[in-house]
């Protein structure tokens, strides 16, 4: 009987780090913000432990090529996806603009993963730590459902006569 291998849990990601250099590696994405220093494997098969106050961003990536950061920082109109669209202000005053999940308990853990402006680049997805944030402000909830109107509502609530 053949047995089926395990997908790979790990992702590959470029680690911007506060000083700006970047480390591309792999990382399993299911822990994290939850531990702290955060478990890279190299693409040479080293083992790295990057403590979270000296990354500035992590960039989940489709392939490691030297364009990790997205080309547009911010959405040139209203972005379709589902979620709460946010600016980010980092520490050193740079802004990029995303979609988070519309979820609040998420806020609480120690960053956020957020989807980039440019879905046509190599970046996914990227996870921000707190500590590098100066700002977050929100800038539109997309995707919600609309409440039906007032009068509608009314209609619906009127008895019918006659039994119509």
């Amino acid at each position: 009987m053949k047995t089926k291998t395990p997908a790979s849990t790990h992702k590959k990601v470029v680690l911007l780090l506060s000083d700006k250099k970047s480390q591309r590696g792999y990382l399993n994405p299911t822990r994290l913000g939850q531990l702290d220093p955060i478990d890279v494997l190299t693409p040479d098969g080293e083992h790295l432990e990057v403590p979270l106050a000296k990354i500035r961003s992590i960039y989940f990536v489709r392939d490691f090529s030297d364009d990790f950061e997205p080309e547009r920082k911010v959405f040139l109109s209203r972005p379709k996806l589902d979620g709460l669209w946010v600016r980010l202000r980092f520490n050193d005053g740079e802004t990029l603009e995303g979609v988070i999940p519309n979820d609040l308990l998420s806020l609480l853990e120690n960053g956020l993963q957020i989807t980039p402006p440019d879905l046509n680049s190599s970046t996914d997805r990227i996870f921000v730590p707190r500590s590098s944030l100066s700002e977050l402000t929100v800038l539109g909830v997309v995707g919600i459902a609309r409440r039906k109107p007032a009068a509608a509502a009314a209609a619906a609530a009127q008895p019918r006569l006659f039994n119509e």
